[in-house]
């Protein structure tokens, strides 16, 4: 239920003063004056606004009665309505027989203020709720009927497929602007902040509308992300939750091992960005181990560089070859030498398994 408060009552008095050259109050619906053009008046009560309270009526105050009411002088008073409800009274101070029409035209612009901060209010109220129920939606059990019927209600579409993006931005300013530009932009965008410079876009997989676009945009605009984790698909608030929790492995990956990356795929780092949540556990340290042999015996980097580049390019010589500058046959000298260290066949399928993900768990430098 909507209430006048000091903050709206003295907007309409401000308003309202700078066209009339009478004095203006704005009571609310217990007769306390809470805006006025005299401000020794607010906090104070009104027994003509009380009278209009409770006859529900215009109220006119002559110089002769004023002295009879407290806190009153001469004018005129009129029922502040809002949803066919009445929430207040505006009192204009003079003559009462030359105020009527100025009253009548206050009592509009009041009343248009009124809904407009009603409207206000209730859009502030419908983006938290949003934002609490997506919160509970994404978290563990969030997928029950009461929270999903309240999401239908609310127009949040949750049986959208949508692909989620963890946006990394350089402040807080600048991650709230990005987040009210892709809602703005984007029909039935969810955006919500696990941390004060990160926005979780969950972008609508519909026609028309591609991730990497807005990326663009935003960074014409002066907003280029620090980091962008970019997940897959997923349709259904179980299966969204779950790609959730990989794209937040994956952004928590990056930051720590491909600290030089701005984008990262979720389709091509999955494994090493699921490995990396479990580094504390004894198999990682195994992996980092091997690739731990090459750095001890690379002075220059060189193998290291030829390492990280083998894996990009899947182990495809004359790409890996071309990409480095290399004749393939230096190239496989250095891959040699790397199998040496190592005392791995890189003809097996499962030691270039583990070398690969050991050089993905390795920090850059």
């Amino acid at each position: 239920m909507f209430e006048l408060d000091h903050v709206l009552a003295q907007d309409i008095v401000d308003r309202a003063m700078l066209i009339l050259p009478f004095n203006v109050n704005v009571m609310d619906c217990q007769g306390l004056i809470m805006g006025s053009g005299e401000p020794e008046r607010i906090n104070t009560r009104h027994e003509g606004a009380q009278l209009v309270l409770a006859n529900q009526r215009v109220v006119e105050i002559e110089v002769q009665s004023s002295p009879c009411l407290k806190g009153v002088q001469p004018g005129i008073n009129v029922p502040l309505m809002h949803d066919e409800r009445l929430i207040g009274v505006l009192g204009l101070t003079g003559d009462p027989h030359k105020l009527r029409t100025y009253a009548e035209l206050l009592r509009m612009t009041a009343e248009m203020l009124v809904s407009q901060r009603h409207r206000e209010v209730q859009s502030q109220w419908r983006k938290q709720r949003s934002d609490d129920l997506l919160a509970l939606l994404l978290a563990d059990s969030g997928d029950c009927p009461r929270l999903l019927d309240e999401a239908q209600q609310l127009g949040l579409k949750h049986q959208l497929t949508r692909t989620p993006l963890l946006i990394e931005l350089t402040s807080m300013q600048v991650a709230t602007m990005v987040s009210e530009w892709l809602l703005a932009r984007v029909p039935d965008s969810w955006c919500l902040s696990p941390s004060p410079k990160t926005v979780l876009w969950c972008c609508p997989a519909q026609s028309g509308v591609d991730p990497h676009k807005y990326l663009q945009k935003m960074h014409t605009r002066g907003w280029t992300p620090v980091r962008v984790a970019f997940g897959v698909p997923a349709q259904g608030i179980e299966r969204l939750r779950k790609v959730c929790t990989h794209v937040t492995a994956l952004a928590a990956y990056g930051r720590a091992v491909l600290k030089t990356e701005r984008l990262l795929l979720l389709t091509r780092l999955r494994l090493p960005a699921m490995l990396w949540a479990h580094r504390e556990e004894y198999v990682i340290e195994e992996l980092l181990a091997v690739v731990n042999k090459v750095r001890a015996k690379d002075s220059n980097g060189q193998l290291m560089q030829t390492l990280r580049s083998w894996c990009e390019h899947s182990g495809q010589i004359q790409t890996c070859a071309d990409a480095l500058g290399l004749h393939r046959n230096t190239l496989r000298y250095r891959m040699d030498r790397i199998s040496e260290i190592t005392e791995m066949d890189l003809s097996q399928l499962d030691n270039v398994i583990t070398l690969y993900l050991g050089v993905q768990l390795m920090a850059d430098g």
